[in-house]
């Protein structure tokens, strides 16, 4: 299997300005030079951590999906980032995963942080999503279920005994003054479950004057932090190797060793 190349874009947000997020990622993204597999885009994206769907919230037919249909076409990458979606009378903070050629997939953040009173806006979703690029297995979570490893632990009981992942992502709109935590845990869910973790945040003041760090970065299936920016916006490209990933399962075979359970997926 080939190994997979990944971007992570640490941006400043437009305070729910839609059109002036999409044109400054457009401007970014065709920045990237280097090959690229998947770009990965923050939390709310296009509007920042806002709980103002009734507003702001588009169909899957709007203008933010068609755009990363466009730029995942043009660029030939897989785009994945979240945004707010209106579906069936309920609004749902919701990470696409836009290929090339159109198709796609999506996950609904599942543990919506009611701190900020996320879960009185937005419909929680019921069912993780596992994509396949390039022989790799891709877990897509949205910033506050990193708190909660169960919802991402890798289960033992697949048919032909493989890890059901190989990398995890979380896209995030998650707060300098919490920032220790952001990064514990990443490098914590890359330790249990054996994997690559990315973790994509954004960088700056949001509308409510919340500071958030950034502190993107990729870890790997030991722990260690590959690459990292922290406090400016900027990119990070990175090659993921699948003989690295190998070598660890190969070596420490933790995950056989696992306890067996079940996920409502």
């Amino acid at each position: 299997m080939s190994d997979l190349i990944i971007s992570l874009i640490q941006s400043d947000l437009h305070w729910e300005d839609k059109n002036a997020n999409l044109a400054m990622f457009g401007e970014k993204i065709n920045g990237i030079k280097e090959k690229t597999h998947i770009v990965l885009l923050p939390e709310m994206f296009s509007t920042g951590f806002s709980m103002k769907p009734e507003t702001l919230a588009e169909t899957m037919h709007g203008p933010t999906v068609e755009w990363m249909k466009r730029v995942s076409a043009s660029r030939k990458v897989i785009l994945a980032g979240s945004l707010m979606i209106e579906e069936e009378g309920n609004y749902h903070n919701r990470l696409v995963w836009m290929l090339p050629n159109g198709q796609l997939g999506f996950y609904d953040k599942r543990h919506l942080f009611a701190y900020a009173n996320e879960h009185e806006h937005y419909a929680p979703g019921s069912k993780r999503l596992i994509a396949a690029v390039n022989g790799w297995k891709v877990n897509l979570m949205v910033c506050y279920d990193l708190r909660f490893p169960v919802w991402a632990r890798q289960s033992p009981d697949t048919e032909d005994g493989s890890p059901e992942y190989d990398l995890l992502v979380y896209v995030a709109n998650w707060p300098e003054r919490r920032n220790h935590a952001w990064k514990t845990l990443l490098q914590a869910r890359a330790i249990e479950n054996q994997c690559f973790v990315a973790g994509v945040n954004r960088v700056g003041n949001d509308g409510n004057e919340i500071y958030h760090s950034g502190d993107s970065m990729v870890v790997d299936p030991m722990g260690a932090i590959m690459e990292t920016i922290v406090h400016d916006q900027g990119i990070i490209t990175i090659t993921l190797k699948r003989d690295t990933l190998n070598d660890v399962r190969t070596k420490l075979p933790f995950l056989q060793d696992g306890d067996e359970f079940n996920l409502l997926t």
